[in-house]
């Protein structure tokens, strides 16, 4: 499956964890049963090395490893982005470089902090798109609340007029459905191309981002059966249906999208699920406290007492 990301791409593409053992190093037998579960839930591609992979924590030679293993273990049953973002640009060529030979499907790049005019952006991305290739589909992250870097509806506009690469735009800004309305109705003419639009945090406002416009989402969420579903559902047109499998999942969500914490949440849960064989979280992190594991165990007893007793959890496979 030679298929690279394009402006037409859609569905839910999960972010994956990057896996570590207790002792923090890559664990790269956990990426197996990722990989498995991934693919086994109905994901259209994933995307790893993003803000939720831990990108930032990782040496270069870590990164390329991890790039390396996985995608030669999803060994082309969907496509994979490696989120490439550095503050070097020639490290960002380097990782690129190494993704794309090794089989990617694109990279992911969020613009670097202290950005903070739009005629920067732009000069930062006409920099970028040369240095590591017109070739390489991109993929741009807006997620202002990590970066600091806050992008208007016309400047995204302007790229994807300008940069043919530019083809796909994850939306994480918050609040955003404006933006987003504002970003899918302005492009797809024939002055400006249309952008492959995926949603993120944790796919909070999911169903008001898929009636706005959206392609799907991009987000590590790691109950992935339910967004498949959810997307599917709505896709299909069947959007009560879809709702209502959203909002039973709804207060875990709103839970894993703590900032700070969320990731310890999140891979505590995927850690309960049997996927990953530590929950371990690199450092600076934020360790979850008793009460917060009594949290999530509530929420989590809750969600699967209303999937059995609503008849949910056949819907979606037992999620």
């Amino acid at each position: 499956m030679d298929i690279m990301i394009n402006r037409n791409t859609n569905g839910v593409y999960i972010i994956s964890v990057t896996p570590f053992t207790e002792n923090g190093a890559v664990d790269h037998y956990s990426i197996e049963t990722l990989v498995e579960y991934y693919i086994e839930s109905g994901v259209s591609g994933i995307t790893i090395l993003g803000m939720m992979g831990e990108a930032n924590k990782l040496s270069l030679e870590e990164s390329s490893q991890f790039v390396s293993a996985f995608i030669k273990r999803v060994n082309n049953k969907v496509p994979v982005i490696v989120g490439v973002s550095s503050s070097g640009v020639n490290a960002m060529e380097s990782l690129s470089k190494l993704s794309m030979d090794v089989g990617a499907a694109g990279v992911m790049i969020a613009p670097t902090p202290g950005l903070n005019t739009e005629q920067k952006i732009l000069n930062y991305f006409e920099i970028v798109c040369e240095q590591i290739g017109t070739n390489v589909p991109i993929c741009y992250q807006d997620f202002p609340q990590t970066t600091g870097v806050h992008i208007s509806a016309e400047t995204v506009l302007r790229l994807a007029r300008k940069h043919s690469q530019m083809v796909m735009f994850k939306h994480e800004d918050w609040p955003g459905l404006n933006k987003l309305s504002t970003i899918r109705n302005g492009c797809g003419n024939d002055e400006i191309p249309r952008l492959s639009i995926l949603v993120g945090n944790a796919a909070l406002f999911l169903p008001q981002e898929l009636g706005r416009g959206a392609d799907g989402a991009m987000t590590g969420f790691p109950y992935v059966k339910m967004l498949v579903a959810v997307e599917g559902l709505y896709r299909a047109g069947n959007i009560d249906e879809a709702e209502d499998i959203f909002d039973t999942f709804l207060p875990l969500i709103r839970y894993d999208q703590q900032l700070g914490i969320g990731m310890s949440i999140r891979k505590e849960i995927l850690y309960r699920k049997k996927l990953i064989n530590s929950p371990f979280v690199r450092l600076p992190r934020v360790n979850m406290s008793k009460i917060d594991y009594d949290e999530l165990s509530r929420l989590v007893k809750r969600l699967e007492y209303k999937l059995k007793t609503t008849g949910l959890g056949s819907v979606i496979d037992n999620y």
